[in-house]
């Protein structure tokens, strides 16, 4: 095979990943209401409901830009609210993604990862398991450990995982992240997409970070979090000392050559080494 062969060849195999992506992607919308949330999540959904300004969830995963855009234009969804009732003043809707998209998905395991080969990724709070997919599609991870606290979203994980042949790879644990001290040890790479703010009270959510803290520990692991860290642990007390435990890796951003890159979006993600 000649070199051209072999990228021609790779360019076929990703674009191919993506469309197992897009094809996992609707068959989840298929299982859930468009807010992809379930009654289950009670706190998450107060707390959307609380936020000073009207906030939606969209999940990035299952809705991209274009998608949103069809299901504006047939009445489903809106991106905007009327700030006083019968009048034609309206601002733009926050949305609010639990879920990488699969652009980001790509930058993760494309740019911001090295080669995974042999190597155990942990996501906590795996929700639909996107990164858990996106991981066995995009890279040579050994083993890929979604740890998810919802009964609901597990049990849809374990559909997907079974439809598509990811079980020799993939493991969901219905587990709350602070009983997973052993497999938190073990992990070389730990994804955490906006994990607890909007599941858990301030106090748990101090208590969860310093447990993260005390297991991931493995020198030389590597922890990926939106937002940064900085962010995430300023709302709240806790002991962690950021400089004595990890250390931020410089990210190049201009990478991602696909065409309507959310630049702010990929700025979001953070990653860093453990010291």
């Amino acid at each position: 095979m000649e070199n051209r062969d072999i990228d021609d060849f790779d360019e076929l195999v990703v674009s191919n990943n993506d469309v197992v992506l897009k094809n996992i992607a609707e068959d989840l919308r298929n299982h859930l209401p468009i807010e992809a949330m379930f009654n289950s999540e009670h706190q998450a959904i107060q707390k959307i409901h609380q936020h000073p300004l009207p906030m939606i969830h969209v999940d990035a995963f299952l809705y991209d830009d274009d998608f949103v855009d069809s299901l504006c234009e047939e009445g489903k969804m809106s991106r905007s609210y009327c700030t006083e009732c019968g009048s034609y003043k309206t601002s733009s809707l926050e949305f609010i993604s639990h879920s990488f998209s699969l652009m980001e998905l790509k930058f993760l395991y494309q740019h911001v990862l090295p080669d995974l080969t042999g190597k155990v990724v942990v996501d906590v709070g795996s929700r639909l398991g996107a990164v858990l997919f996106a991981g066995y599609l995009y890279s040579s991870a050994s083993q890929l450990y979604g740890v998810e606290m919802n009964a609901d979203f597990c049990q849809l994980q374990e559909m997907m995982i079974t439809k598509y042949q990811f079980i020799d790879r993939i493991k969901v644990v219905h587990a709350d992240i602070c009983t997973q001290a052993s497999l938190l040890q073990k992990a070389d790479v730990v994804v955490m997409n906006n994990v607890f703010e909007y599941f858990l009270d301030r106090q748990e959510q101090a208590r969860a970070w310093e447990f993260i803290a005390c297991n991931i520990r493995k020198r030389g692991s590597l922890l990926v979090t939106v937002p940064s860290l900085k962010e995430s642990l300023s709302k709240f007390q806790t002991d962690i000392q950021l400089s004595q435990w990890v250390e931020e890796v410089q990210l190049n951003y201009d990478v991602c050559m696909e065409k309507d890159v959310d630049r702010e979006a990929l700025e979001q993600i953070h990653l860093y080494k453990i010291l």
